[in-house]
């Protein structure tokens, strides 16, 4: 059978590639790609007949589908006829079952393009539309089985790390195991409503870096979990943890932080802000399976240490995720042109927790509440101040939301009057936390240039809305202003000086900023 595939004379005589993993083989040929199970069984999966294989590869084409289905073309026999010739799809018996999948460049998958420094902006934000269109897609499962078994990865967890002392100090495995416990009996009533409310659905299950590749410009996720129907469901939320917890573990937390916000962006559910404080849990259950995953790799002989290494490493950031830092707010303000929004962007991912502060932006939410694309222009009726007071107003009732789930907020506004910046401060007041307040400012020409510059953004705001702006009476302005008319590293580090001089706590000192 492996000789079969491997011939490249049952490929049209193209080259075969093989590629062997613990349960499958892989024959890459021409554009294609052949993809057959093992006969094994393990403790989490039994491929042991052909029936079961059979079962497994039409699971694998069904539950890819919400994530590729431009790869995954369907499932072919290979047959043995009367002369015990195979066959791919031939009238014979069949005596094996493959899925065949059209093939990609397998160096563009986003972990080696991560270890390239590949990773840009809108690439981060191209994968968080992405995968919040398949979790559209995916199928809504009962949530009560999936809930149950983070019980029982926290159990699992806990045994491996006590059979490993020497890689997994024991006192601090045992703090990781009660906190996930306590943090998972608070968070139960969230996850049981988020169930009830439909967003708790058959997923990828494996979606890390390494399962994603860049087609055509595209990101596509592939090989979701297809032979444990509990493990590859949960909370959408959860299903995204594993990516967003591979770009922090790798320090790519601008990425993190990139995805998450245009993941919330794309279900536009005010609920996923309520979401939000079970990430944590999500983030290091993901955290610490993988350090228990890792440390039971089989590796070759002198390999071993760099292995235990990356297992610790899971390990503390497990230990580190679980219990969050207090959130923040920082509100920044400013006229069009100012540079508000690319310095929140550059803010965001050093706001803790992880993966950085959710960004609420004006000109997205108008486009959102205006029930458009982002990059629609809207007419002047969307700009009257009756529909600029309901803009505010739900930024301020989004952030409220963020702040309550225990998740730090970046709002970017124009905050022209009063009112808008006393109702954005008090968002913080009720909840208890933190807030600063920030002015941009730059001179007319600079801000013209620069809205006069803009291509592919949410704002509508041209030279003409810049000008007019300069009329503006601004009120008494008690949030710090920072001269934003030089470069945007020199805006930030005046950003950032005004942020620690305002008292707002950070991760070197007292805790918000990196």
């Amino acid at each position: 059978m492996l000789a079969f595939l491997a011939d490249p004379a049952t490929h049209g005589g193209a080259p075969v590639v093989r590629i062997d993993t613990h349960a499958a083989a892989v024959f890459l040929a021409g554009d294609h790609a052949l993809k057959i199970k093992r006969a094994v069984r393990f403790p989490f999966l039994d491929f042991s007949t052909l029936d079961r294989r059979r079962a497994a590869c039409e699971a694998e084409i069904r539950c890819n589908q919400p994530f590729a289905p431009q790869l995954y073309e369907g499932v072919v026999a290979i047959t043995r006829g009367p002369d015990q010739t195979l066959t791919l799809g031939g009238a014979g018996t069949p005596v094996e079952w493959a899925v065949r999948m059209r093939r990609f460049d397998e160096t563009r998958t986003l972990d080696r393009l991560a270890d390239a420094g590949a990773i840009e902006a809108r690439l981060a934000d191209a994968l968080g539309r992405v995968v919040a269109q398949a979790h559209a897609r995916a199928p809504v499962v009962d949530a009560a089985p999936w809930i149950a078994a983070l019980g029982d990865y926290i159990a699992q967890d806990a045994d491996a790390f006590a059979a490993r002392p020497d890689l997994f100090e024991p006192e601090q495995a045992a703090l990781l195991t009660a906190q996930a416990r306590e943090t998972l009996s608070r968070r139960r009533p969230l996850l049981v409503a988020r169930g009830r409310a439909g967003l708790v659905r058959r997923g990828h299950g494996d979606l890390h870096l390494g399962n994603i590749a860049l087609i055509e410009g595209r990101p596509v996720p592939f090989d979701a979990l297809e032979f444990d129907e509990t493990v590859a469901s949960g909370d959408v939320l959860y299903d995204l943890a594993f990516l967003l917890m591979d770009f922090w573990e790798r320090d790519l937390r601008a990425a993190a932080n990139v995805v998450l916000d245009r993941w919330l962006a794309e279900t536009g559910r005010p609920e996923d802000l309520d979401g939000l404080a079970a990430l944590p849990l999500f983030l290091s259950l993901r955290a610490a399976i993988r350090a228990k995953v890792t440390a039971a790799k089989p590796v070759r002989a002198g390999d071993e240490a760099v292995r235990d290494a990356a297992a610790q490493k899971y390990f503390r950031l497990a230990c580190a995720l679980i219990v969050p830092p207090s959130p923040v707010l920082v509100a920044i303000g400013g006229l069009s042109g100012t540079g508000k929004s690319a310095a929140a962007r550059a803010l965001a991912p050093d706001l803790r927790p992880a993966p950085g502060a959710v960004v609420l932006r004006s000109d997205v939410l108008r486009k959102t509440l205006a029930g458009v694309d982002e990059h629609a222009r809207l007419p002047a009726s969307a700009y009257t101040e009756e529909a600029t007071a309901r803009v505010y107003a739900e930024l301020v009732a989004h952030a409220a939301r963020a702040l309550a789930a225990g998740h730090s907020v970046v709002a970017d506004a124009v905050f022209a009057r009063p009112r808008e910046r006393a109702a954005i401060a008090d968002a913080a007041r009720s909840a208890g936390v933190p807030f600063a307040g920030v002015f941009l400012a730059a001179d007319l020409a600079t801000r013209m240039a620069r809205v006069g510059g803009r291509t592919g953004d949410a704002s509508d705001a041209d030279a003409a809305v810049a000008q007019h702006q300069e009329g503006y009476d601004l009120g008494p302005l008690d949030w710090s202003p920072i001269d934003a008319s030089g470069t945007p590293a020199e805006t930030m580090a005046r950003l950032r000086a005004a942020l620690v001089s305002s008292g707002l706590p950070t991760h070197s000192g007292p805790p918000a900023l990196l």
